[in-house]
């Protein structure tokens, strides 16, 4: 069947759209939403649970803090503050952590690891998805239900320093701000003292009740060079002086019988070995979470850091202030917080929470009575309840207390599970369609560039072999094996896909689709590509000169550049990307060596297949100016050592030089030509390299080519010193970044 080059063109167009929408539909999953547009108000708050009689009240407990001070240190890893050079790098956060009144946790961060969505996170308590990474680059005012708008409309006074971002999410929300934009990566200075420049006014000041400063040299500096910088160390110094002066101010300011301050160092993500951050490794999704306040018991000794999830502390915050919890978060509260309150404040607030999470997951699940946590929340409110009974009627006995902790066991059981089900509900991805549109559009791409000679030839018109493909045996035992798959994924599976859902007719057409379309680029394949036995040494495909033919470095070369091209669509892959060449040139020099030993060893050197072999050969007997049979021999071994030699070189050249970031701070041969102490080796090697190049211009090039070389030489001795010349040491100044 000949279809026009437009009309192929274009139906190819509309299913490449299909494709990417069905990936897209399984990439995304669908959110955890609350079904209640309003935000969270005091008056919607559950009554405290009484077991026969009339609900209590639906009073709040009392603020636990007065004052909350939020440093977020954006690219922040855990081992920075906890780790073997913790006392190192943030000596005093460190004294506050093993001695003082804190309570330090290992903070996890659901990928993506980009700060727009962390911000997210820690405001609204929910799990942003991949697609804020696209909305990090603009984002938009957020609107759902967060902890910086309940502050606001509880009369809280907000100030902010730090990351734009924060002002373009939340745009009318601070009584004061300064933001500074984060898109300047080489700026790790100025950066952060637009931050610090507003701190020693304002915490002389009394006119705020929430702080928060988010700081961004440190992220900065990890992109630059890496984690391993030089340029670590001071700047979280810098970072620990600056939690030194905070925490100094608000013990200076604390007043006898007034609620205590509460201060939160925190990071926004992590960092990986490379410096980057998105992704889901270790040293990304681990940050430091250090609660610091006088409300807490003071340390008599460093204690391993507990584990929680970074969305924990947007419910610790509210109820710590008296706010209603964000209806959309999914985080529970962190119980060490509330250890030093009553045991019914405690349970109080661990109601609060398990409230918010259950109406949470029955807005968001079907079948919610089965989900984990449920029913443990309702047998707990039920205990809780029997316990507010007996504490009404003031019995104060050692069993009331008991049961107490029983109830609050209870909660804290109900909690995690259900705040599990939820954060799995929101990392679920449909693998199903994802698949299957990766498959349809891979095969799209084949489509295309099967059908390219054709539709670029004078008449363009694309022969489809449709019907001989539908007619063919493989075509309908395809069918039935995806038929037979459709049907065990949809039984097995616990989660719904949205495959599943389909019905029959629409699953059926799609696997009829995708069946015909594999069988015709069968066809296709084989008609095009150089596919079949040899006939005196070539391709039966290959007997007309006008057919479209691949050699084998043809396909080397297109599959290497393919696969580099697609590579660049992840971070880690564009920050080290020299190392897929390398991969390409010793692949590249590989197969080289094979059709050299296979030209010299294993076939005869015929005229007829000359043209099969990537290095072609001579013959001394088809043109006037053969080489001698000696020459033919030096030119073999010649050709066998080349590959070998190029990849010994290309390893050499490796070993001397440390490329890529992951490796920025370990020494290789710049440092070596760049150090004070090689200045004597390095001007003999320079004046015996200009002497050799010297009598190699005059045994073997002409006066213009000396000329040439003269002025190239010059030429480069001109930019290298305007860069600093490595080779001519003693011109180096030195410098000091001045930022």
């Amino acid at each position: 069947m000949k279809v026009r080059s437009s009309v192929f063109a274009s139906f190819i167009l509309i299913f490449e759209v299909i494709g990417v929408a069905l990936f897209l539909r399984g990439f995304f999953p669908v959110p955890v939403k609350s079904s209640v547009e309003a935000k969270s108000k005091l008056s919607d708050l559950p009554a405290e649970p009484l077991a026969g009689s009339s609900p209590n009240s639906s009073r709040l407990p009392q603020p636990l803090f007065r004052k909350l001070v939020i440093m977020l240190i954006d690219g922040l890893r855990e081992d920075f503050v906890f780790g073997p050079n913790g006392r190192l790098y943030m000596p005093y956060t460190r004294h506050l952590v093993e001695r003082g009144s804190s309570l330090s946790f290992v903070a996890k961060a659901r990928p993506p690891t980009v700060t727009m969505p962390r911000i997210k996170a820690i405001t609204t308590g929910s799990i942003p998805g991949f697609i804020d990474v696209i909305m990090n680059l603009n984002s938009p005012a957020l609107l759902e239900d967060n902890l910086i708008w309940q502050a606001k409309t509880a009369g809280k006074r907000i100030v902010f320093y730090g990351d734009d971002t924060w002002v373009r999410l939340f745009p009318k929300h601070f009584m004061e701000y300064d933001g500074t934009t984060s898109f300047f990566v080489s700026d790790y200075t100025e950066v952060d003292n637009n931050v610090t420049r507003h701190l020693d006014s304002t915490l002389k000041r009394d006119d705020w009740d929430i702080l928060i400063l988010h700081y961004l040299g440190l992220d900065h500096i990890g992109h630059i060079s890496g984690p391993h910088s030089s340029l670590i160390q001071p700047k979280l110094l810098e970072m620990d002086d600056i939690m030194k002066r905070i925490h100094g101010a608000l013990v200076s300011k604390e007043e006898e019988g007034s609620l205590p301050y509460l201060m939160v160092l925190c990071g926004d993500h992590g960092m990986s070995e490379t410096g980057s951050h998105g992704g889901s490794s270790e040293p990304e999704i681990n940050t430091p979470l250090v609660l610091v306040s006088p409300a807490f018991k003071r340390k008599v000794g460093m204690e391993k850091p507990g584990v929680v999830e970074q969305v924990d502390l947007t419910p610790t915050l509210a109820l710590g202030l008296g706010l209603p919890i964000s209806q959309n978060n999914v985080g529970h509260v962190i119980p060490a917080a509330l250890e030093e309150t009553s045991l019914r404040d405690q349970l109080r607030f661990l109601h609060l929470n398990g409230h918010q999470l259950s109406c949470l997951l029955k807005d968001s699940m079907p079948d919610y009575q089965k989900a984990a946590g449920f029913e443990q929340f309702r047998v707990a409110e039920k205990a809780h309840g029997n316990w507010m009974k007996l504490y009404m009627e003031g019995n104060a006995s050692e069993v009331l207390s008991n049961m107490g902790k029983k109830v609050l066991k209870q909660y804290l059981e109900a909690l995690s599970a259900m705040s599990a089900a939820l954060s799995k509900q929101l990392g679920k991805y449909d693998m199903y369609s994802m698949i299957a549109g990766m498959v349809f559009v891979f095969q799209l791409l084949l489509f295309l560039l099967l059908a390219l000679p054709e539709a670029l030839s004078g008449e363009a018109i694309v022969d489809l072999p449709i019907l001989s493909s539908m007619l063919s045996l493989p075509f309908y035992l395809l069918c039935l094996l995806l038929a037979s798959v459709h049907v065990l994924v949809c039984t097995s599976t616990e989660s719904s896909c949205y495959f599943c859902s389909l019905s029959w007719g629409l699953v059926f057409a799609a696997v009829a689709l995708s069946s015909a379309m594999f069988c015709i680029l069968i066809n296709m394949a084989t008609r095009r590509l150089p596919i079949g036995p040899k006939i005196h040494g070539r391709s039966p495909l290959r007997s007309n000169s006008s057919e479209w033919t691949l050699s084998e470095l043809d396909v080397l070369l297109l599959a290497g550049t393919v696969g580099h091209t697609l590579s660049l669509a992840a971070s880690s892959f564009v920050e080290e990307e020299h190392q897929t060449w390398y991969f390409l040139l010793n692949t590249l020099s590989l197969t080289v060596f094979q059709d050299v030993c296979r030209k010299y060893f294993r076939e005869e050197r015929g005229s007829e297949d000359e043209d099969e072999h990537i290095l072609p050969s001579r013959d001394k007997e088809s043109h006037p100016f053969a080489p001698s049979k000696s020459n033919i021999y030096l030119e073999k071994w010649l050709a066998l050592a080349v590959p070998p030699f190029t990849l010994v070189c290309c390893r050499l050249l490796r070993s001397l030089n440390q490329t890529g970031v992951q490796w920025a701070h370990l020494p290789d041969v710049g440092h070596w030509l760049n150090s004070s102490e090689h200045k004597m080796v390095l001007s003999l090697l320079s004046a015996f390299c200009l002497v050799l190049i010297y009598f190699l211009v005059q045994r073997w090039c002409s006066w213009v080519s000396k000329v040439a070389l003269a002025l190239g030489l010059l030429g480069v001795y001109s930019y290298r010193a305007a860069v600093g010349n490595v080779l001519f040491p003693w011109q180096h100044t030195s410098r000091t970044t001045s930022r």
